[in-house]
């Protein structure tokens, strides 16, 4: 599962407002505001975490593991 901090990095990283990535994973945006909050993992549906990750790798954003250093993300390369 993707954690909170993963999706605030995705959304900087393509320069979306909270606003832009609720509209894209057809969720609200108090949503996104409260999963962006949390700390570790959201939680809430998991069907709504994963629309979130859909949007996000939809744009380009390849989410890492914890590899010893923490999650991370990347923008693919165009």
């Amino acid at each position: 599962m993707i954690t909170a901090g993963q999706i605030r990095a995705g959304r900087a990283l393509l320069r979306w407002s909270a606003r832009e990535l609720a509209e894209r994973a057809q969720i609200s945006l108090p949503t996104v505001q409260r999963m962006e909050k949390a700390e570790g993992v959201p939680g809430g549906s998991t069907r709504t975490l994963a629309a979130v990750q859909a949007a996000l790798e939809g744009a380009g954003i390849d989410f890492l593991p914890e590899n010893g250093g923490g999650p991370g993300v990347r923008l693919r390369k165009r």
